[in-house]
């Protein structure tokens, strides 16, 4: 009975997701669901263990989203990351317009920028040169994912996204661990997406198919002020320097090292979140740190778009409040999945899952476990989360005991999470078609199909490590 409610929990949960419903709402709904048969009871289960689960996620990542959304609203309102997007575009042109929309969106990615934010700015650019191309609309929301949501997100060393940020609160990593596994996944996600899409666009070409009568939306009136891409593009270089220099990933002797015992005035309070360890929290400290201080050079760059516009105010309170939303979103998600796995009856998935890393290594149990927590949440980092939660300290005492550095285990972890993620009730998926103006019968074949391809790339990065010994 136990295993009933949990499914039919998880499906309820999709459903709803899928048909538009606020995961906030829904979430602690069908965790309650869930728990009906236990011995926890549904209002024990809301507030101690939901709530607490919510409370933790919140706590430890809610300053990278609010750092983070203030910095991509400057960025945007300023009229920075168009700059930047549009060169990209301008350099490449129509002629490679596929591996303009991927690197464009990488780009500003890896700069920084909320993934959301990346997807509007994106979205005219990839628009304007698929038309001059002819290149079918319908395979633009393709493009654009694997542009946004794989390389940038997760595999390039050093990314300030919180896919790359969660596996260094579990395991005392930075955000720069495993540069070598990153690099190498990175070249095949933009593989994957360059060729598949180019490969699609031929096809449809081919056969008559051009990019077809849309409509595009009334264009929104912009200042004429015009910001140079090189200025425009050093915000997003100083997240990346300032980062590095804070995280110290390399050891550096003049690079920055936080105290090991920052934490220690805390002790007497009995903070019961309190970090066990300044190793868990450092990231978020560093990539804090280098937001904050490019926020306000992507605020001065940009002045005087923002004099002629709503001043500054504007976008810093439109940038904090909707940071709180996609903070509570994505803690929703990976509250409700807490509450799945502590259930008994998710005990023998957790079992199997646990004799999977025993038969195969923690590398292979690390990539099967996030995939599927990452495919029930439709959500990258509530997957991983979840995953990590339930087995990331069995994961690393085996990778330890095998000599496995924790900074393969770090990077293999983040690229899995994007291995199944575009799933149909994917919130940012629907999102991203939406923007796009473009339904799932237009486009989500392909998208699956980039989604099945990506699958096997944690796969190959585990191969690549034990064939080279490169992390």
């Amino acid at each position: 009975m136990e295993a009933f409610c949990i499914a039919v929990a998880l499906v309820g949960l999709m459903y709803f997701a899928y048909r538009g419903w606020s995961i906030i709402l829904i979430a602690p709904l069908f965790a309650g669901i869930a728990a009906l048969a236990s011995a926890f009871g549904v209002l024990p289960t809301y507030t101690e263990l939901y709530m607490t689960r919510m409370a933790e996620y919140v706590k430890t990542y809610y300053p990278v989203f609010l750092f983070g959304a203030v910095f991509a609203r400057l960025m945007e309102k300023g009229g920075l990351a168009a700059a930047v997007a549009g060169k990209i575009v301008e350099v490449l042109g129509e002629k490679r317009a596929v591996l303009a929309v991927l690197l464009g969106c990488g780009a500003l990615t890896y700069g920084g920028l909320s993934v959301f934010v990346v997807a509007f700015v994106m979205y005219p650019f990839g628009a304007y040169v698929f038309r001059r191309a002819d290149i079918p609309k319908r395979l633009l929301p393709a493009a654009l994912w694997m542009g946004i949501f794989s390389f940038a997100e997760v595999s390039l060393p050093g990314t300030p996204q919180i896919q790359n940020i969660i596996p260094s609160s579990y395991f005392q990593t930075s955000t720069w661990a495993g540069p070598g596994i990153g690099i190498f996944a990175s070249i095949l996600f933009v593989a994957i997406g360059w060729g598949w899409v180019s490969f699609r666009a031929k096809r449809l070409q081919a056969a008559g198919e051009g990019y077809g009568t849309h409509t595009e939306g009334r264009k929104r009136r912009e200042p004429k002020i015009k910001i140079p891409w090189y200025w425009a593009a050093f915000p997003l270089l100083m997240v990346i320097v300032i980062n590095v220099v804070l995280s110290n990933p390399f050891h550096w002797a003049w690079g920055y090292h936080w105290s090991e015992d920052a934490l220690t005035v805390f002790a007497p309070l009995h903070l019961t979140l309190l970090a066990e360890k300044v190793g868990k929290v450092s990231a978020i400290w560093s990539i804090s740190v280098a937001l904050i201080v490019s926020s306000i050079a992507a605020a001065w760059i940009g002045r005087k778009r923002f004099i002629v516009m709503d001043g500054f105010l504007a976008p810093i309170n439109y940038g904090a409040l909707s940071s709180a939303a996609a903070a509570l979103n994505v803690a929703s998600g990976y509250a409700f999945g807490c509450v799945l796995t502590t259930l008994p009856g998710f005990a023998p998935v957790t079992e199997s899952l646990m004799g999977l890393a025993q038969s195969f290594g923690p590398l292979v149990s690390a990539v099967v476990t996030t995939n599927i927590m990452c495919g029930i949440t439709g959500s990258a980092s509530g997957g991983m989360t979840i995953a990590l939660s339930a087995l990331g300290d069995q994961w690393m005492q085996m990778a330890l005991a095998q000599g496995i550095p924790l900074e393969a285990l770090h990077r293999i972890v983040a690229i899995a999470s994007v291995g199944i993620d575009p799933v149909p009730h994917c919130g940012a998926l629907v999102t991203l078609l939406a923007i796009c103006g473009l339904t799932h019968s237009d486009s989500y074949g392909d998208i699956a199909i980039c989604m099945a391809l990506k699958f096997f790339v944690p796969y190959l990065c585990i191969l690549f490590f034990l064939l080279t010994g490169i992390c």
